[in-house]
């Protein structure tokens, strides 16, 4: 049976594209990565997508006008790398999800959704919000997408305590380690759900 195709959507580092990519050499993860696409052509994920021989591609919010004009060029430049499955890995731009891909966009989002998510939620400004609230846990959600920011239904959640003298990059760490496993955790669930229909 062939492997699901799928594109990576990223802005920043892309720790989570090498995991992926990792994974799904080891065999650990039906998917072959067909395609990263960047929202900033500094990423630094552009540069791992070179290293691991996937092709990417930048496509700019600030040379389209508004979401509608940018999602319209990300999906014209994802369905002509002919992916089937779309994860946004530290994407940082709404994307707005066609009725044809409903349930085929997964999202990772460094919280217990619903809590600190939605619009300005991202990285850093999440753990910090978790510790100025005092909270005692925190974690990452795998979730699909919608058109609307962290809404979409729950595939995965992983928890984290927070611990005493935690701060947004000792939690964040520790948020990460349980972001490499619910991440592929999700799209095997996905991709099992998908042939089991």
């Amino acid at each position: 049976m062939s492997r699901t195709r799928l594109a990576v959507l990223v802005s920043g580092g892309g720790r989570s594209l090498e995991n992926l990519a990792e994974r799904s050499a080891a065999g650990e993860l039906d998917v072959e990565l067909v395609l990263v696409l960047s929202s900033s052509p500094t990423a630094f994920a552009l540069e791992r997508a070179r290293r691991l021989g996937i092709p990417s591609v930048t496509v700019d919010p600030r040379e389209h006008a508004g979401p509608s004009e940018f999602s319209a060029a990300a999906w014209r430049t994802i369905e002509s790398s002919g992916a089937e499955l779309v994860v946004l890995a530290g994407f940082l731009r709404l994307l707005l999800v066609p009725e044809a891909w409903r349930g085929r966009v997964i999202n990772i989002h460094p919280s217990l959704l619903p809590r600190y998510g939605g619009k300005g939620f991202y990285g850093d400004r999440v753990h910090r919000a978790v510790l100025a609230a005092g909270e005692r846990e925190s974690g990452c959600t795998v979730h699909y997408v919608t058109n609307e920011y962290d809404k979409g239904d729950v595939l995965v959640q992983r928890r984290v305590p927070v611990l005493p003298g935690d701060d947004e990059h000792t939690l964040g760490a520790r948020v990460f380690e349980e972001e490499r496993i619910a991440l592929p955790e999700a799209i095997s669930l996905h991709l099992r759900s998908r042939s089991a229909h």
